[in-house]
């Protein structure tokens, strides 16, 4: 059960506070993803995302890259459920510049503002789903949840239909989508007639059976 929940205080720690959590939660990494702190206070580590897209994105080819955007090198498509990408970014990066960086390491040409970051986190046999503000810093909520996912997780969402910035799509991206409307309608169409057209076929054959001449 998702259940929204207000975003909690940010608790701003010292260098020391800091470098011991850093160590507390690199004790407790089981996968080698360790966070590293430098001179300057700011500490860099990695954050698993998980892609939860109902709505296609739109990917463009290596071929091009550099190019002009929305050019006929781009594909939409549905991404696989349960996709999960890991990102190494440090405590200065925000939601926005995540959610960014994201998109571009998988060529995804969609505009960042169509989609948002939320925290997920296991609660007294609860599931508490968050949307986090463009401000907040992924890396530290990570840091203070320790490295376990039932804790924290991310998960990348597109933004809720009611709040959908259809200014952010192209003319090329809204016609990628009616095509593949068009195309699910069709394919739903064609199992209805197949399903129909099967029952009626057994219905005839039933009827052959009680309506026998003579």
């Amino acid at each position: 059960q998702d259940v929204q929940k207000e975003t909690e205080p940010h608790v701003y720690l010292s260098k020391e506070e800091v470098k011991e959590k850093i160590q507390s939660y690199n004790s407790s990494v089981t996968d080698k993803l360790k966070m590293t702190l430098n001179a300057n206070g700011i500490y860099t580590g990695f954050i698993k995302v998980q892609m939860e897209l109902c709505r296609p994105i739109t990917v463009q080819s290596s071929q091009s890259q550099g190019r002009c955007p929305h050019s006929n090198n781009e594909t939409a498509f549905y991404l696989p459920d349960g996709c999960v990408n890991t990102l190494h970014i440090s405590s200065t990066n925000t939601v926005r510049e995540v959610i960014e960086a994201l998109l571009k390491k998988f060529f995804v040409a969609d505009n960042p503002a169509k989609f948002a970051l939320y925290k997920r986190c296991h609660k007294e046999d609860q599931v508490y789903t968050c949307k986090l503000s463009d401000r907040e810093h992924p890396l530290y909520l990570r840091l203070v949840a320790g490295p376990g996912t039932e804790m924290l997780s991310f998960v990348l969402r597109e933004h809720e239909t009611g709040e959908v910035m259809w200014e952010a799509f192209s003319i090329p991206e809204l016609q990628n989508f009616l095509r593949i409307l068009d195309k699910e309608e069709n394919e739903q169409l064609q199992m209805l007639k197949n399903r129909y057209a099967a029952y009626r076929d057994k219905l005839e054959e039933a009827l052959g059976g009680v309506w026998k001449p003579g």
